[in-house]
């Protein structure tokens, strides 16, 4: 199910984690080759993907929201 980004924050490995409408959180990592994602290395390219939508797997399985 698809959901908006709403907010980040780093976990406890210095990854970034995107916290979504829904109240699930999604590792959004930059990590080539296996995660293209260049956006999230700046402040501005975060800020540029808040309510862009993340498909939730989470939701998908009817998991309870993650606590952040």
């Amino acid at each position: 199910m698809k959901q908006p980004i709403r907010g980040y924050h780093k976990d406890e490995h210095n990854d970034w984690v995107a916290e979504l409408a829904c109240g699930h959180c999604q590792h959004v990592r930059h990590k080539p080759p296996f995660f293209s994602r260049p956006w999230v290395v700046s402040p501005a390219g975060r800020d540029s993907m808040l309510g862009e939508e993340l498909n939730c797997v989470k939701c998908d399985d009817g998991a309870p929201k993650d606590s952040v």
